[in-house]
């Protein structure tokens, strides 16, 4: 079974940085693209950034040079380096995949972690 492994959540204050690490883990083919989204209290689900295999990166537009997401892709694991945090930013932030499980079309799959919640306050 496939799924990601998010890690790296927790509380921080205004200014400060978190690194937030996902793993994809079990049978994989080849992983596409992985990334983050974040949805917070009665707000919509939005990109933070992502990154393809080939190393094409893009942000949402709130992010303005203040995050970085990075990708090992021999290990399927992607970062998201994030600084100069502000209380807006608080949020359960997901973990996202496009991978194959094996050569076959058919076994492409869409993931989701688990979620992992970011709070920015005192």
């Amino acid at each position: 079974q496939v799924q990601l492994v998010e890690s790296g959540g927790g509380l921080v204050q205004p200014g400060g940085s978190l690194t937030l690490s996902c793993r994809a883990t079990g049978t994989i083919y080849a992983v596409i693209a992985m990334g983050w989204y974040r949805q917070a209290p009665g707000k919509q689900r939005e990109l933070v950034a992502t990154v393809n295999r080939g190393g094409g990166i893009n942000y949402g537009d709130f992010v303005k040079g203040r995050f970085v997401i990075s990708r090992d892709n021999a290990n399927n694991v992607v970062n998201l380096q994030m600084n100069s945090l502000e209380p807006e930013d608080t949020a359960v932030y997901y973990c996202h995949s496009h991978l194959y499980q094996t050569w076959r079309s058919r076994d492409f799959l869409e993931l989701w972690g688990q979620g992992t919640q970011v709070t920015v306050g005192q």
